[in-house]
């Protein structure tokens, strides 16, 4: 089980990590692309998104979110709002803090700046 601490924890120890909050959303950023963020979901369609905590939103390639979920739809999951979105959402208390580390690595692998070729 992971918690809230443990994301920013793992997160901010990757490589240019930064915490920053916009609107009361944390997110976590490299270079001012979001490597994972709080999740906010409606209630009813067209009400206001609202904070979820327990559950956090990570970047992820659409094809690997698609196999995420099927392979594992306890720990990882969908709403509309991020349908056909590269972000998986996350429940941390049924995701170990090892597999939290590697799909924060791989977040961060997708958004950090790829060195200049010479």
């Amino acid at each position: 089980m992971a918690t809230e601490d443990d994301v920013r924890r793992l997160a901010l120890a990757l490589p240019g990590v930064i915490a920053d909050e916009r609107h009361g959303q944390r997110h976590y950023t490299i270079e001012g692309k979001a490597i994972a963020w709080a999740y906010l979901a409606r209630d009813k369609p067209k009400e206001k998104r609202t904070l979820r905590t327990g559950m956090v939103a990570i970047r992820c390639p659409l094809e690997e979110k698609e196999m995420l979920i099927e392979a594992a739809p306890e720990i990882y999951f969908d709403d509309d709002h991020y349908r056909g979105f590269p972000g998986v959402l996350v429940r941390l208390a049924a995701i170990s803090e090892a597999e939290l580390a590697v799909r924060l690595a791989r977040a961060f692998e997708i958004q950090a700046p790829k060195p200049r070729e010479r």
